[in-house]
């Protein structure tokens, strides 16, 4: 029988936002951890970061507040966590939840103003997340009243361990009230972390969640590679490493549900075919999902953990964690559904850099290696489509068919050079297949993953450098008529159309985008099926989130503009109109 959070005592009103949020079910932490710090408990939690622990400490401190008691300059609840990356994700989560009760949080770490922390200290907070060194700066200045403390938390102890914080940790303990519940969370527990909670935790509930050693032979044969990248990256990490891969079918696994609709949303703006699987659907919708499934027709199956148990899917090729499952055997039990029946499966981690460390836990638990790799550039994604219509070509001179097209090539033979002919004809059999080898933009992309030629520890400073490399922006997948297919299991990428103007050529403005699914091939189809437009007479493509630009000789596009009018693109009636830029003077 499954637990729910209101089995463990967790309010209705905390429990309707963990549904809002897409939360389905607690996690092992969570369903140790909460029912002992609802009951006022002192914890010893040994959980490593994306077990879920953020929640097994946050949910009960929230809801053991003061009822009703406004913000005050004496905080209830002060966590301590070791970086100021990991001080926003746990005010942000404290926040989400909180807002059931009007809980009012508040992080401070250093790098920040302090006039900034101070002013928001003061106008009443109930919550603080902060960094030893600025906790305890603040309580010596005075601005931080820890009186009124309730409760207290210690996140990633050992790593604050790790740091230098030893002092700092000792004199906050020190400085908050005896009679307060403590709460002390450690991927580890090395003599030192159990030194502190014999000081500071009285009479403490022991949460230690075991991780078992897998068995030899029992993981697939599978690539396993990772990439750190920062939270705010993941979609469009996940969309080059995509592009990049070229997956026949992708299974990408999400924590929450929310999570999911908001990936199949994102990625399918850039062109994939995506479908969500999650507790939230009914069997009819699941049953739906699965039936595009299995007869191909989607590129990726993103689902939660629970939606995904039972899944046995024959042409899987990738499995993607989205986030560093929450134990190591989460992992293996994830990769595990890909590189059957002797063949390679690839198993891909996005992976925060503070994560690091759960990496080299789960390479020790499962005794293989899990290679971190330099996310791949829009040149790296170039090269590889080149390759594809490469071995396309290949295959279509080895294979027969080609006397009816010698006669083309004969025909041109006489005006150009037979290296140019092949040369053009290679051109656009690789842009009806893999998109014209445009310059992409958009925000850089930054790679924190480790310098190879030397390993270094998470929790060092300095210990990731930054890269800047070309732009994390993917174009949508091409669906026009391919020159020659693919190998099996290598689906073609098509990136969006040259923003390039030409002498002779206007725009127009259709009013639909990636969000809207736009692709190049369903307005080259609409314009040459409704205006009766040839194909080779439209310019450049350019497709944004929200609106596309088509590139049309001028004397076509009041009759473009007209016929589009009058009909519905993608089963709906667009706004189009010539482009601004390119409007005629009256």
């Amino acid at each position: 029988m499954t637990t729910t959070f209101a089995d463990l005592g967790i309010a209705p009103a905390l429990g309707e936002a963990l549904t809002a949020l897409g939360y389905e079910e607690p996690t092992p932490i969570q369903r140790e951890a909460i029912p002992p710090l609802l009951a006022g408990r002192d914890l010893l939690g040994q959980a490593a970061t994306g077990t879920g622990k953020t929640a097994a400490f946050a949910l009960p401190l929230l809801q053991r507040l003061p009822p009703g008691a406004p913000p005050s300059s004496r905080p209830a609840v002060l966590v301590l966590v070791p970086t100021r990356e990991l001080a926003m994700q746990v005010a942000e989560a404290f926040h989400r939840y909180g807002r059931a009760f009007g809980a009012q949080t508040v992080p401070i770490y250093g790098g920040q103003a302090f006039d900034q922390q101070i002013r928001a200290l003061r106008r009443g907070v109930h919550v603080v997340i902060a960094t030893p060194g600025r906790a305890l700066d603040h309580i010596r200045r005075g601005t931080l009243d820890l009186s009124g403390l309730v409760s207290l938390a210690l996140d990633e102890a050992d790593e604050m361990l790790d740091m230098g914080f030893a002092e700092d940790l000792e004199a906050i303990l020190a400085a908050a009230p005896a009679e307060r519940q403590t709460a002390l969370f450690s991927a580890t527990l090395p003599a030192r972390i159990i030194t502190i909670a014999n000081r500071h935790l009285k009479n403490p509930v022991r949460v230690l969640l075991e991780q078992k050693k897998v068995a030899a032979g029992k993981l697939p044969k599978t690539r396993q590679t990772a990439y750190m990248v920062t939270r705010a990256q993941k979609v469009a990490a996940l969309g080059r490493v995509l592009d990049l891969e070229m997956p026949t079918l992708a299974l990408v696994f999400c924590r929450t549900r929310t999570e999911v609709d908001g990936l199949v949303e994102s990625l399918g703006g850039r062109g994939y075919q995506a479908e969500a699987l999650h507790g939230g659907m009914t069997q009819m919708q699941r049953d739906r999902v699965m039936k595009r499934t299995r007869t191909g027709v989607l590129d990726l199956l993103i689902a939660t953990d629970v939606a995904a148990r039972g899944l046995d899917i024959e042409q899987l090729s990738h499995v993607v964690n989205f986030d560093v499952p929450e134990s190591p055997g989460a992992y293996v039990h994830r990769i595990g559904r890909t590189g059957r029946a002797g063949r390679e499966g690839v198993a891909i981690t996005l992976a925060e850099p503070r994560e690091h460390r759960m990496l080299r836990n789960i390479e020790q638990v499962t005794g293989q290696k899990i290679e971190i790799a330099r996310l791949p550039t829009v040149f790296d994604v170039r090269a590889k489509r080149l390759e594809v219509t490469r071995a396309s070509l290949r295959e279509a001179i080895i294979g027969e068919g080609l006397e009816s097209y010698r006669v083309v090539v004969e025909s041109l033979a006489g005006e150009f050079d037979v290296m140019d002919i092949a040369a053009a004809a290679v051109q656009l059999a690789h842009e009806a297949t893999a998109g014209p080898a445009e310059e992409e933009s958009g925000p850089p992309i930054v790679d924190m993953s480790p310098p190879p030629e030397r390993a270094v520890r998470a929790s060092a400073p300095g210990a990731y450098t930054v890269h800047a490399s070309a732009p994390l922006v993917s174009g949508p997948r091409a669906s026009a008529p391919k020159a020659s297919a693919p190998r099996a299991g290598e689906r073609p990428v098509a990136p969006s159309r040259a923003k390039r103007r030409t002498a002779g050529m206007s725009r127009i403005y259709v009013g639909a985008g990636r969000k809207a699914n736009m692709r190049p091939a369903d307005l080259v189809g609409a314009i040459v099926n409704e205006a009766g437009i040839a194909a080779a007479a439209i310019g450049g493509i350019e497709i944004t989130d929200n609106f596309s630009l088509v590139e049309l000789p001028d004397e076509s596009v009041d009759a473009v503009v007209t016929a589009l009018r009058a009909t519905k693109v993608k089963g709906k009636r667009l706004t189009v109109r010539r482009d601004q830029a390119t409007r005629r003077p009256t």
